[in-house]
C-alpha cells in the first residue's frame, strides 16, 4: 500500500483525504458498522469479519481512511474465500446534475474520488460521502418498474449510472465494477426517500427499499480508480 501522508491518498482503496469535509468524515465514521455489514452479509465467516472499530481518537481523515481501507480488505477476503461468478454488462446511460432530481443524461463523465465531475447534491445530509461517490441502478429494474406503471426513467431517482445486463438480485456490498480504467466498489444500498416519491404510483418510494424489496434497491459505490466513462462502455462485476 502506498499512502501520501500529506494528503492521505491511497492507491489501494482510492481514498483521498483532501476531498472530504469534516462532516463527510464524521458521517462516514458513524456508518462504519452498516458499511461493514453490507460487505460481509452472507459470508461464511461473517461473524469473524465483523470485528473492526476505527480509532475514534485518531485524526478524522486517518480514521475514515481506515474504514474505507477495511472495506477493501474485507472485499478481498471474500474474493479469496468465496466463489462469485463474474457478471458482464454495459453502461446503459450516465446521469448528472448540479443538485436534486432528476439527474440528466450526459454523453460522457469524468469520474474521480467524489464521483462524476460536475455532479452534486442539493442536500448533503444523507449524500455525498466517500462511499456514496456514485449511485448505480439497473436498466432492467427500471423497465420492470415502468411495466408496473411507475413514472420512472434513468436518473429520475437520482442514479448516476444505469447498468444493463447484470443480475441485480446478486448485487451486494464489496463488489468490484470495472469500466475500462475505472474501478468502483459497491458499498451500501441507497435508501429511498420522499424526494423521489414522484417516481412511484401512490408515492410508494419504498418500492425500491432494500429491506422491503431485496434486489430492487439502488447501490452506492466508492471510486477506487477514476477515469472517463461513456454510455455503451462494457463493464464487469466481480467479487
Amino acid at each position: 500500500m502506498s499512502i501520501d501522508t500529506d494528503r492521505l491518498t491511497c492507491d489501494v482503496c482510492g481514498f483521498d483525504g483532501a476531498r472530504w469535509s469534516d462532516d463527510d468524515l464524521e458521517r462516514t465514521l458513524a456508518h462504519t458498522d452498516d458499511l461493514i455489514g453490507y460487505v460481509i452479509a452472507g459470508a461464511p465467516d461473517e461473524a469473524s469479519l465483523a470485528t473492526f472499530s476505527p480509532d475514534v481518537a485518531a485524526d478524522p481523515v486517518v480514521a475514515t481512511h481506515a474504514v474505507m481501507h477495511r472495506l477493501d480488505e474485507l472485499a478481498a477476503i471474500r474474493h479469496s474465500n468465496e466463489a462469485f461468478d463474474p457478471m458482464v454488462g454495459a453502461v446503459a446511460s450516465i446521469q448528472a446534475s448540479s443538485g436534486g432530481v432528476p439527474k440528466l443524461a450526459v454523453d460522457q463523465a469524468i469520474v474521480g474520488p467524489g464521483g462524476i465531475d460536475g455532479d452534486g447534491q442539493s442536500n448533503r445530509l444523507h449524500h455525498g460521502r466517500p462511499w456514496q461517490a456514485l449511485c448505480l441502478y439497473s436498466a432492467e429494474r427500471l423497465d420492470e418498474l415502468v411495466a408496473e406503471g411507475h413514472p420512472i426513467g434513468p436518473g429520475a431517482a437520482g442514479e448516476n449510472l444505469t447498468i444493463r445486463g447484470v443480475d441485480w438480485s446478486r448485487m451486494r456490498g464489496g463488489l468490484t465494477i470495472e469500466i475500462g480504467d475505472v474501478r468502483l466498489r459497491t458499498s451500501s444500498p441507497a435508501a429511498p426517500c420522499r424526494k423521489i416519491g414522484h417516481c412511484f404510483v401512490g408515492r410508494h418510494w419504498n418500492r425500491i427499499d432494500h429491506v422491503e424489496q431485496p434486489g430492487w434497491s439502488r447501490w452506492y459505490a466508492s471510486v477506487v480508480r477514476g477515469g472517463t466513462i461513456r454510455p455503451g462502455d462494457p463493464l464487469t462485476v466481480t467479487a
